[in-house]
């Protein structure tokens, strides 16, 4: 047994030695990181949006409601005519809010809430397999405005039965 006592011994001091310096190499590191950091208050971060203020989803609903029978065009952004998202970021221009052209990508620049959060002058997506195939501006008590589809107008009507994703774009 003494025979093999040895080796093992002098490997145990290898790895002793190799954990040594890699604990030395990682206190270094560390002190390296900390030297280096900015003053904390370069790394504040900004509160979160407040919830929308009342003026300004009154001001997002009034809005909408202006716009009640403005024909459905497809890929339209302008009162000669929208289509959903075309709809929603018209609106949301009108209250220095800059929304992205697509359903999708509105859905993915916005902060997302729950629908026991959701207020008037929210945006709701219609979602199928986590993506959105339909927007509209939420305007409360399950009632939205929108820009439906080929042959309709802007209405102000009842949102149906889908999954829905609601997020916030004022305050």
């Amino acid at each position: 047994m003494k025979h093999h006592a040895a080796p093992v011994r002098r490997g145990l001091s290898r790895h002793r030695t190799l954990l040594a310096r890699a604990g030395a190499g990682l206190t270094l590191s560390t002190a390296l990181v900390a030297a280096m950091a900015v003053p904390a208050q370069a790394h504040t971060v900004p509160p979160p949006p407040a919830a929308a203020t009342s003026a300004s989803a009154t001001a997002v609903m009034d809005t909408a409601a202006s716009l009640v029978g403005t024909r459905y065009v497809w890929g339209g952004t302008t009162p000669a005519g929208f289509d959903c998202s075309g709809f929603t970021g018209y609106v949301m221009a009108r209250h220095g809010i800059s929304l992205p052209r697509t359903a999708q990508q509105q859905m993915n620049a916005t902060r997302q809430v729950s629908a026991a959060e959701a207020a008037p002058g929210d945006l709701v997506f219609f979602v199928s397999g986590g993506r959105a195939y339909h927007n509209a501006i939420y305007a409360g008590n399950g009632l939205i405005y929108d820009s439906g589809s080929s042959g309709s107008t802007v209405l102000k009507r009842k949102m149906w039965p889908a999954q829905v994703v609601y997020t916030r774009v004022l305050g």
